[in-house]
């Protein structure tokens, strides 16, 4: 949240800051710090398919690049003052030291302090589309290098399983899905998700610490089509689950350890209170600290319309994970597919729609929802400067601290481009003068 100072005389002036506080009016602004698009960018490469931000750095996944033949894959990383204060520029391109045609590397993305994590389910060491994915470190081979430490792969990773269909990093774990696996053949695309931690079997190496399964595993779960991961806690969705009707998913989350020391063991089984066949809950999940954020793209809300879409949001207490908010966008319509992405860290969130035709059919936006008291509450809407029809903006988000990050993988026939904002105090409301004998109170300088 942001920082800001009060000097708060008389309680009248209280009474008025609680109420601003209460419903978070011109609390903040969101603005556009930049847009960011490949050097080398080119049609097709779908830049923005994935993105991911940690502090000052930020990472945009280019599935569709073709240096090493067509579909092999790269990934961009940004530094906020490559080239200048607040420039976010890039600082590195990364591609597969065993880079192949297909093996879509940059598919799916994410990042933590120095370490980011690249999925290519395409890659076929372990048999057709068997995946895995790679782990880069900035300083490997040089400052700023961003060299690649490792390889991942599974244990029992087989044709067809899509290892790094998904991918996940906190500190010292890394987490990648593989919503194909079939656990021995006997569960057709019941999925699986595998743990990693750094120094597995020395220093650096990354071996892999566990696989996880749901407990109730079905074929066509696709349990690891979205996986996330922040300290103990790991979530991944599994939007094929058919508890309440077909399609209509769940999630489900583990920790670390559950069963044992490291054993990453199922904590609990999570599903929407109102779940309905063919919602996609799980779809997209995050998780952060005490919270966890499934989307359910094709919800039919009943106030929005069919597929407008819908987020739900969980709150742990000690065990225990209970649903505490249904999150749906203040204007969502038909077929806006609110919740295809989620990224969540702390107290804000941020969900991608980008089937909104704010500027033209699937030009997409994105909102931006904090926690004010004890309600998660929408506080802003964003959509790209230049946004235009087929943008797909809002297809991935990214948050961390005052930013948030946004794909738009079709932007300029699918070459795609990725778009930073920032929060900022909202001139309007940082003083407020009281007459009358009230007081003053002065909002002082923010974040």
């Amino acid at each position: 949240m942001c920082r800001h100072k009060f000097i708060i005389v008389s309680g009248f002036a209280a009474a008025i800051l609680v109420g601003l506080l209460g419903t978070g009016a011109g609390w903040a602004d969101v603005v556009q710090d930049a847009k960011l698009t490949a050097s080398d960018a080119a049609a097709g490469d779908y830049f923005g398919r994935s993105v991911g931000i940690s502090g000052s750095y930020a990472v945009s996944g280019a599935y569709g690049d073709d240096d090493a033949g067509g579909g092999s894959g790269s990934a961009y990383i940004y530094y906020k003052d490559q080239g200048g204060v607040d420039t976010w520029g890039q600082q590195a391109k990364l591609t597969a030291s065993d880079a192949a045609g297909d093996d879509y590397f940059g598919y799916a993305v994410n990042i933590s302090n120095s370490y980011t994590i690249v999925g290519a389910y395409g890659d076929d060491d372990n048999g057709s589309l068997a995946g895995s994915a790679y782990i880069f470190y900035k300083d490997q081979g040089g400052t700023n290098n961003w060299g690649q430490q490792v390889k991942l792969t599974a244990t029992d990773t087989s044709a067809g399983d899509r290892l790094g269909c998904s991918v996940g990093i906190s500190g010292a774990y890394a987490i990648s899905g593989a919503y194909g696996d079939d656990d021995g053949g006997s569960r057709s695309d019941a999925g699986s998700a595998y743990i990693f931690y750094k120094d597995q079997g020395g220093a650096n190496t990354w071996g892999q610490q566990a696989k996880f399964t749901a407990s109730d595993a079905a074929a066509s779960d696709y349990f690891g089509k979205s996986v996330a991961i922040s300290g103990s806690y790991a979530i991944s969705g599994a939007y094929g689950d058919d508890d309440a009707g077909s399609y209509s998913g769940s999630a489900y989350i583990f920790y670390k350890d559950q069963g044992g020391t490291d054993a990453w063991g199922q904590q609990i089984k999570l599903t929407a209170s109102d779940a309905a066949s063919d919602d996609c809950f799980g779809y997209s999940v995050a998780i952060s600290g005490d919270y966890a954020v499934a989307g359910a793209y094709s919800d039919d809300d009943i106030e929005k319309g069919s597929n407008s879409g819908s987020a739900y949001v969980f709150k742990r207490d000690g065990d225990q994970w209970t649903q505490i908010a249904k999150l749906t966008a203040d204007d969502g319509a038909a077929d806006d597919k609110f919740g295809y992405s989620v990224a969540i860290d702390g107290e804000k969130i941020i969900i991608g729609t980008y089937w909104d035709d704010d500027n033209g059919d699937s030009s997409g936006s994105a909102y931006i929802f904090e926690l004010i008291g004890e309600v998660w509450t929408q506080t802003g809407k964003i959509t790209a400067a230049d946004g235009a029809a087929d943008d797909e903006f809002g297809y991935s988000v990214g948050v961390s601290g005052d930013y948030f990050f946004a794909g738009a993988r079709g932007d300029d026939s699918d070459t795609g481009s990725t778009y930073l904002y920032s929060t900022t105090p909202d001139v309007s409301t940082l003083t407020m003068l009281l007459v009358g004998g009230f007081g003053v109170l002065l909002r002082g300088k923010g974040r």
